[in-house]
């Protein structure tokens, strides 16, 4: 198995989560786990990273993982063999348990949003399957019992963004991993901002161009400040996501 791995640096104890992608394009996976909050995650050794290329488990010398859908259309389908015979060795790899999840990225999925990711956060396992082409066997899904992940309603060309979406969006609000932790509850969609869009923010210069920073944010008066920004974040929520208001 051909594994291309971001592994934290300090291992004197197991991470909060392992994450293993299942892709035919790792190199897409390289930068953005290299990078930021994420490479932050591995190195305090709260996250690790698994990426696996599908086609490790073909048979063929040509390294097939598509081919014609039966029945004929446009296009070409992801093979169910590959597919199941990666996942099950990753899941043989490691014992099971009701903390592992296994997530197939898919447009006709459950939609992914900030509950989602906040319950995926509590997992100590996830495995990300990213297809291409035209979908997937339908018997990937049979077979494996997969939960389906949408980023939204749209189509892109392959799972790895919608996985790399979900990986950042769970990895954020793992204990430690980002520098202020205040930072999560005040957020858009957070429990403790009611589910509502953030307030405005501002910082330095206090002036730019003919617009000042609200005067409320200057006084120094921290309950007026509170105040000012729970009816922002209500207004501002009104305003542009009314369906939240819900």
């Amino acid at each position: 198995m051909a594994e291309v791995s971001q592994e934290p640096r300090a291992k004197s104890q197991e991470p909060a989560l392992r994450i293993d992608i299942l892709t035919l394009f790792p190199r897409m996976f390289e930068g953005v786990l290299g990078e930021s909050m994420l490479k932050i995650a591995q190195e305090k050794g709260i996250l690790q990273v698994g990426v696996t290329n599908l086609r490790d488990f073909t048979t063929d010398r040509h390294r097939t993982v598509d081919d014609r859908p039966y029945g004929g259309g446009p296009g070409m389908v992801m093979k169910v063999e590959p597919v199941a015979k990666a996942v099950r060795a990753l899941q043989s790899a490691q014992t099971r348990g009701p903390e592992e999840r296994l997530l197939l990225m898919c447009p006709r999925g459950r939609v992914f949003n900030q509950a989602y990711a906040r319950e995926l956060s509590g997992c100590s396992r996830l495995i990300l399957v990213a297809g291409h082409y035209e979908g997937y066997d339908e018997r990937v899904v049979d077979l494996l019992k997969p939960e389906l992940v949408s980023i939204g309603d749209y189509v892109l060309t392959g799972g790895e963004l919608p996985a790399l979406v979900v990986i950042d969006a769970v990895v954020r609000l793992l204990p430690g991993v980002l520098g202020d932790a205040e930072s999560i509850k005040s957020e858009s969609f957070a429990p403790d901002n009611e589910g509502l869009l953030e307030y405005p923010q501002y910082t330095r210069p206090a002036e730019f161009e003919g617009l000042t920073v609200p005067e409320v944010l200057v006084s120094g008066d921290h309950a007026k400040v509170a105040a000012w920004r729970r009816e922002q974040a209500r207004v501002r929520t009104q305003q542009q996501r009314p369906d939240l208001m819900q």
